[in-house]
């Protein structure tokens, strides 16, 4: 290699060390986070059974049972009312656990239980394969958000110590199944906010492990109304 391509090899390479050891830093301040909370009187851990594993799914028979679930979310999973979350390309185990802890009650919302109750374990799991399948709309994010959202997104806060979201979620928001991180890139903003200010309260607790609970106790308003308008604009 030329002097020049030496010098562009060596840069890329130190970039993906410092990547690297910024993802590793973030993974071990949400693990202390997580176990320093747990004792926190205002987090309160449920059993929400967060085994979720899908192999024979359905997505035709989820097209079928998903008839109902567009008034609010759409025939395709993009809701067009920023309230109610997008669906489409959010991972089927993520769905499927969602759905199952509104029918146990370990996520409540009057709603959404009325419509799980007659669904079957194997009927989750093909509304979840089915959503999968779709594609996402995406959105964007207001100008004056984007510096604030974008700092707490990739990097947190030091002074808190709150974590960065792509240490979870991952740089475009894609989110990981197998750990039950959901896909959030392109999600409505408004909705955003609402679970992050339940979270922070509480009043939301089927988070895997208190991990939801425990980062969003350190937001500030400003904060979390920056970073959802930042994933409402991720792509």
């Amino acid at each position: 290699m030329s002097q020049e391509q030496d010098k562009i090899f060596f840069r890329n390479f130190t970039l993906t060390l410092v990547f690297i050891a910024a993802m590793m830093v973030a993974f071990y301040t949400i693990a202390d986070l997580v176990t320093n909370k747990k004792g926190h009187a205002g987090i309160n851990t449920i059993n929400t059974n967060d085994s979720i594993s899908i192999s024979n799914a359905n997505p035709a028979n989820g097209k079928n049972l998903s008839q109902p679930c567009a008034a609010c979310h759409g025939a395709d999973g993009n809701s067009i009312n920023p309230i109610w979350p997008k669906l489409a390309g959010q991972h089927a185990s993520y769905i499927t656990k969602q759905l199952k802890n509104f029918k146990e009650g370990n996520r409540v919302n009057a709603q959404m239980t009325a419509m799980v109750a007659a669904l079957s374990q194997q009927d989750m799991e093909d509304l979840g394969t089915y959503f999968e399948g779709q594609k996402n709309n995406l959105g964007y994010a207001k100008p004056e958000s984007i510096d604030l959202g974008q700092k707490i997104y990739r990097a947190g806060d030091n002074n808190t110590g709150l974590p960065a979201c792509m240490a979870c979620h991952g740089p475009t928001g894609s989110g990981n199944p197998g750990a039950l991180y959901p896909a959030i890139r392109g999600q409505h903003s408004e909705y955003t906010v609402t679970q992050l200010k339940m979270f922070k309260s509480g009043e939301r607790n089927n988070d895997v492990n208190s991990v939801m609970r425990s980062i969003a106790v350190l937001m500030t308003e400003a904060q979390i109304s920056a970073v959802s308008e930042y994933i409402q604009g991720l792509r």
